[in-house]
């Protein structure tokens, strides 16, 4: 087999100095009378950008230990001082074109996606056991690190496993679909394995302070899946209210890292009975866990289900931009790939 290890993301000076400038380092709060003490506390929790403390509320920056009310509203006037513009004429804001992860080969995220998994943005699929969001997971590993369409280079991925699903030697059978090398597509995925709800939320913090680090090299954070450890945590209706808080606060969280860095965020989902189907003769009983928490945070939903044979379809379920439209695909040894007719 010919490597084209060269395929893979490559460190471009140049194309890093543009997404490096994407955002504005916190160090830089040093020059408006924020001493680097306070700094590091706030690195502590994963807020390592200017736009990341404008993103955290005053209530939550006061609950970081050492920072009194005083210093947060010192804090926040320093950022205010940096960050100039709050508001963008639409034309400037179409220029603030979100980068496209373009995923090779693809008629699924060509014909549904437009050509790629969206950045500054949430994408979900939901569907039962056995319908290919984890193989999709694992295809997008390797394909988020493909150069694409648009001046798009490439980048690495961070992969959050809460199913213990993730398999390396898979991304080595994607790796030969595409011809890359096997070392260097597995050195540029991040892996961590979250155990409950609490450390999943911990683990964004490591993944903000990650992007903050090499800013500009990740382009694609998974999470597969978002909901499984909740309904461990969380059981019975007495506590919905509190995982539905808690749920919220993680998406409101993946949103703002995927805008504060410019990333592409892939989240799997899974299903559940609904015992009231039945009633309104609704044709399928089952539907994605979440709620209308998880169904507004979410920017684009798929919904993947199983066809005849190998076959599965892919269903823009919810868009934006978008239109309703459907795609088959089926899953082999080199990933997700088109259905044959």
């Amino acid at each position: 087999m010919k490597v084209a290890e060269d395929q893979v993301v490559e460190d471009d000076s140049s194309f890093q100095d543009d997404e490096e400038s994407f955002f504005q380092d916190i160090d830089l709060l040093q020059k408006h009378g924020i001493n680097m003490a306070d700094i590091k506390k706030l690195k502590s929790v994963g807020i390592c950008t200017v736009k990341g403390i404008q993103m955290t509320t005053r209530k939550a920056l006061c609950n970081i230990k050492g920072l009194s009310e005083a210093k947060v509203e010192k804090i926040k006037e320093a950022a205010g001082k940096l960050l100039v513009r709050h508001y963008l004429s639409t034309a400037a804001l179409v220029l603030i074109k979100p980068m496209i992860l373009h995923v090779c080969e693809l008629c699924l995220c060509s014909k549904l996606l437009g050509g790629g998994v969206e950045s500054m943005a949430i994408t979900e699929a939901f569907g039962e056991f056995r319908t290919g969001k984890t193989q999709l997971s694992h295809t997008l590993c390797v394909t988020a690190q493909l150069p694409g369409e648009d001046g798009y280079s490439g980048g690495k991925v961070i992969f959050i496993d809460t199913e213990n699903t993730f398999r390396p030697d898979r991304l080595r059978d994607i790796a030969d679909r595409f011809n890359v090398d096997h070392d260097a597509v597995l050195d540029n995925v991040l892996y961590a394995r979250a155990y409950t709800s609490e450390h999943q939320m911990e683990l964004l913090d490591f993944v903000a302070a990650k992007f903050h680090e090499e800013g500009g090299v990740f382009k694609l954070l998974i999470i597969d899946s978002i909901m499984a450890l909740f309904r461990v945590d969380f059981s019975g209706r007495g506590e919905l209210a509190e995982r539905q808080q808690k749920l919220a606060q993680m998406l409101s969280r993946l949103q703002k890292i995927s805008e504060e860095y410019n990333v592409a965020v892939f989240i799997t989902n899974q299903m559940t009975a609904d015992p009231g189907a039945g009633m309104t003769f609704q044709a399928d009983p089952k539907k994605p866990i979440g709620g209308h928490i998880l169904a507004h945070a979410s920017t684009t939903r798929i919904s993947l289900r199983k066809g005849r044979g190998e076959m599965r379809i892919a269903k823009i379920f919810d868009s934006p931009d978008m239109p309703e439209n459907e795609a088959t695909f089926a899953i082999s040894a080199g990933g997700v790939t088109d259905a044959k007719d």
